[in-house]
């Protein structure tokens, strides 16, 4: 089994994806993790394409792992409908099944964790992504909050 991770940035999608890993016993694969570890905190103007091909070596690693018998926890927000919509159908055509977790936090939430993740990255207690305002602005833009159709599975707060 495949599960998606969606909510926005900062929602708290990999605190949950590691717990659920634990709890379903799957792998996790995340796509900042990789950004992370091969281009830093900064990959310049080329960040979203990297981020997607990322993100489709991930697919392919995810169904090669399904094939061993192995679950797996994909972690990367799945913000747009469409992205949503095409990571289904990529599982859906090869015959592994595929459910997706919405992260649902109101906006006071939302900027308390921004917050609490940038005084970690500051602090230098994590390697997460710094975001600023205007990070935050732009993916709070991109975002596409999916309907009750599309999330298997709604966690609030």
């Amino acid at each position: 089994m495949v599960i998606l991770i969606c909510g926005k940035i900062c929602c708290g999608k990999t605190t949950y994806a590691r717990r659920l890993c634990r709890e379903e016993k799957a792998a996790l694969l995340s796509a900042d993790e990789i950004m992370l570890s091969v281009f830093g905190p900064y990959a310049g103007e080329r960040h979203d394409e990297y981020a997607a091909g990322v993100r489709q070596y991930l697919l392919h690693k995810a169904a090669e792992l399904d094939a061993l018998g192995v679950n797996t926890v994909l972690d990367w927000g799945f913000w747009t409908k469409e992205g949503r919509r095409e990571a289904r159908t990529f599982f859906q055509n090869r015959g592994i099944p595929c459910v997706l977790h919405y992260l649902d936090v109101d906006d006071e939430t939302w900027r308390a964790r921004v917050k609490k993740r940038n005084a970690a990255v500051l602090a230098g207690e994590t390697e997460d992504y710094y975001v600023d305002d205007n990070l935050a602005a732009k993916f709070a833009a991109r975002f596409e909050m999916p309907d009750s159709a599309e999330a298997d599975v709604w966690v609030r707060g």
